[in-house]
């Protein structure tokens, strides 16, 4: 549990700081909102507040992964958190003022597949580890 979350906690920390590199990031690179033209790997899009978003995810991520506990928590509710981004991204305009983030449909999809994934490790990680727990005297 603790690996998966600080594995996942390095990757949003190596995508935030990709998102200010240029050549990596291409397009011009604005501070928030639909506006921003940058995109990362020319498919996410992305804003200084996004890659800002990204680092302290990150940050987040391998501090948690510390604990087991706090581990699971970052895996399970940040993924939560992403589903949530998943919908929010499919209900707003992408070329409106409610798109402050940005978010693009890679994005969008890219948020979805992040929600499973970090809500199924939470889970999968932790079937052993409660039962293991509860035999012991």
């Amino acid at each position: 549990m603790q690996k998966a979350a600080l594995a996942v906690g390095v990757v949003f920390l190596l995508v935030g700081v990709l998102g200010f590199i240029p050549g990596i990031t291409s397009g011009s690179l604005g501070l928030a909102g639909h506006e921003s033209e940058a995109l990362l790997l020319g498919l996410f899009q992305v804003s200084v507040l996004h890659n800002i978003v990204h680092l302290l995810f990150g940050v987040a991520g391998i501090l948690m992964a510390r604990s087991h506990p706090q581990a699971k928590n970052f895996l399970l509710y940040g993924g939560v958190v992403y589903l949530i981004l998943w919908i929010y991204g499919l209900l707003i305009g992408h070329d409106t003022a409610a798109n402050f983030v940005p978010v693009n449909n890679a994005d969008n999809w890219l948020h979805l597949v992040l929600g499973i994934g970090m809500i199924a490790m939470s889970l999968l990680l932790s079937r052993g580890t409660t039962r293991a727990a509860s035999t012991r005297p």
